[in-house]
């Protein structure tokens, strides 16, 4: 059963004139400071409005997001494109580059909603992800279905229905669905910016997952005597790092990060903070108790006084390799955007810039050393350490080496020029 639509014409913002703005939009646009004059409902029409014109703008968006996909002959690396443009992740990007193409070739129904201004892309997303697995057929009954059942609902009520209708319309693909996600599953790490970390497992088997929890739960509860100042939220977690941390679930051992503190904040005469590799900056407090573990290894680097650059490591632990200064010196993969640590990277040569007698080598993870050589990618660097990326559309990114100095850490800045 197929469902065709009328291709909707979007214009852009850049070329609608007041007057194609809902009446709370124009007044606002005309008279920014007609808002403090607003009633309560006023306002609340204010934001409703604003919140359809963003998503007619998302659907805009998207379609030039499947039309570089096609360009691009769906190759992922059209991904990494949008993530530089965008500023975004390249997970992020990764996931909208597919959003984009099942809406515009599967959920054409979605994608209309979003013209209309009743479907952002978070909520949209919720029905891509949901249908990915559906049969084109299948997905076109599904887009059908849920038309009517999404305008006004919010992201978890969205999903709910999508993955409902899913499962209706073919239940052993569900199922199936369910084995393959188990297949998927993974550990995540994910550095928030308070000093703290969300630590999560992926697809785990239900009753494996809820057993883990049990088990944790159980152990927290024994601990919470009246003396015991945490609350069982806290000691879940506390048990839970315990636990993983003990050995028990495999062989215990030693794991190498990145610490980069100065020496003035290492010795507690200023609060400058550092910088852990991969996840960026932490309080100076929490950096130096990290150093006062009993099985940290501190290594002396030296910098340029001028720029902040890493010059030398000391070989304090074991004979200096250069791979390993290259590391420590990157501090994180040299793609604009990418922060995963350096330590996870291969160090790879780059073409020096002006055809220099020698190749200078930095950090790249493993998706991003696939990229050079690629159609329309190009890579190269200056005699400074500035890695400069070239994208397929002519855009150049750099990213120039971080600065171990305070107030000088510049790793991962995104700069577009022109390509000459």
């Amino acid at each position: 059963m197929t469902h065709s639509q009328p291709v909707r014409q979007l214009v852009p913002a850049t070329s609608r004139g007041i007057d194609d703005f809902p009446s709370s939009v124009r007044s606002f646009r005309a008279d920014p400071n007609s808002l403090q004059h607003m009633k309560d409902d006023q306002v609340i029409g204010l934001i409703r409005d604003t919140d359809g014109e963003i998503s007619k703008l998302q659907a805009l968006q998207l379609r030039a997001i499947a039309d570089l996909s096609v360009r691009r002959r769906r190759a992922p690396s059209a991904s990494s494109e949008v993530a530089m443009a965008l500023s975004t992740t390249e997970h992020r990007a990764s996931a909208i580059v597919s959003a984009a193409n099942a809406l515009i070739a599967r959920l054409p129904r979605m994608l209309n909603l979003m013209d209309d201004g009743r479907l952002d892309l978070h909520r949209v997303m919720k029905v891509t992800d949901a249908t990915a697995w559906l049969s084109g057929d299948d997905v076109r009954v599904v887009d059908a279905t849920l038309e009517d059942r999404v305008p006004g609902k919010n992201a978890t009520q969205v999903r709910r229905a999508a993955t409902y209708a899913a499962a209706q319309v073919d239940p052993e693909g569900a199922a199936l669905r369910t084995e393959r996600k188990l297949v998927e599953r993974r550990l995540t790490l994910h550095h928030q910016d308070t000093g703290v970390t969300h630590l999560s497992v992926n697809n785990a088997a239900t009753e494996k997952a809820a057993a883990a929890y049990a088990r944790v739960d159980q152990a927290a509860r024994a601990l919470k005597t009246p003396d015991e100042p945490r609350t069982l939220d806290q000691l879940r977690a506390d048990v839970a790092i315990d636990l993983l941390l003990s050995g028990k679930g495999g062989p215990s051992e030693r794991t190498e990060v990145f610490l980069h503190i100065d020496l003035a904040t290492y010795i507690g005469l200023n609060q400058t903070p550092a910088a852990l590799a991969g996840r960026g900056p932490i309080g100076a407090k929490l950096a130096r108790h990290i150093i006062g573990g009993s099985n940290t290894t501190l290594r002396r680097v030296l910098t340029d006084p001028r720029t902040g650059h890493a010059v030398e490591l000391s070989p304090t632990r074991y004979p200096l390799d250069q791979d390993e200064f290259v590391r420590v010196r990157d501090q994180e993969c040299r793609q604009p955007g990418c922060t995963r640590p350096a330590q996870s990277c291969q160090v790879k040569p780059i073409r020096t810039k002006g055809g220099g007698d020698a190749d200078q080598a930095a950090t790249f993870c493993s998706r991003h050393s696939k990229l050079e050589g690629q159609p329309g990618w190009n890579y190269e660097v200056t005699p400074d350490g500035t890695v400069n990326v070239a994208t397929p559309s002519g855009q150049v990114h750099s990213t120039t080496p971080p600065s171990m100095h305070p107030g000088r850490r510049r790793t991962n800045r995104l700069r577009k020029k022109p390509r000459k």
